[in-house]
């Protein structure tokens, strides 16, 4: 396994309470970052997190609708607010305007 020297950097994850996102957020944690999982699955969230803290990394959750401005205004202070600072964000979440049988 690859480690990207991350050590004492925040790492921000959208998306990642399942699939390529809760992934990313293992790899950031597995490199020495802190992590603030989010996603609009609370459950899924919660379950990245606990897979990140029983590897030995250190993470935490915020649920957030990435198509909601204040919400994501929230979850970046959120990071800050819990790790002390924010040096990176993975962007993975997505927002389908079509409609769900798009």
């Amino acid at each position: 396994m690859i480690n990207y020297g991350l050590d004492g950097k925040v790492a921000l994850v959208t998306g990642a309470g399942g699939g390529i996102g809760r992934a990313a957020a293992q790899v950031f944690a597995r490199s020495g970052a802190s992590v603030l999982v989010s996603d609009i699955n609370a459950e899924g969230g919660h379950e990245t997190v606990a897979l990140i803290e029983a590897a030995g990394g250190r993470a935490a959750f915020f649920r957030c609708d990435v198509s909601k401005a204040d919400e994501v205004k929230a979850m970046v202070a959120a990071a800050v607010d819990t790790f002390g600072r924010l040096d990176c964000a993975f962007n993975n979440a997505g927002i389908n305007r079509l409609g769900d049988d798009e």
